[in-house]
């Protein structure tokens, strides 16, 4: 069963990075791809981290079809997509296995991929 893990930043998660030494943020950054490689035979596609949600562009369908086009995030929220990753496990518990050991940002949300194209 294929997933797409939703890795979900905080202002607060960023704050702290940014405040990390150098020694710091390279062992955070160690701790990180070594999950990865601890699920290499499981990860289908090791997603980019995203840039901070303020440089998105949303489209938005009105009423009359019409899109609008807005600077920032779809939506005001405290949490924001950080990044992602693509896995390919036996089934949910399976993945949330995983996502109990996931090192990184404090919220990871998994969703089922619905239509591969």
């Amino acid at each position: 069963m294929k997933y797409m893990l939703l890795l979900c930043e905080t202002e607060e998660f960023e704050r702290e990075l940014e405040a990390q030494g150098p020694e710091e943020r390279q062992q955070t950054l160690a701790t990180i791809l070594g999950w990865m490689e601890r699920y290499q035979d499981k990860i289908i596609h090791r997603g980019a981290r995203l840039a901070a949600p303020q440089t998105a562009t949303t489209l938005r369908r009105k009423d009359d079809g019409e899109m609008v086009v807005t600077d920032g995030p779809f939506a005001e929220t405290v949490e924001f997509v950080g990044g992602y990753v693509e896995v390919d496990v036996a089934d949910l518990d399976e993945a949330i296995r995983m996502v109990q050991e996931w090192p990184g940002c404090p919220t990871v949300e998994i969703r089922p991929i619905a239509l591969q194209v």
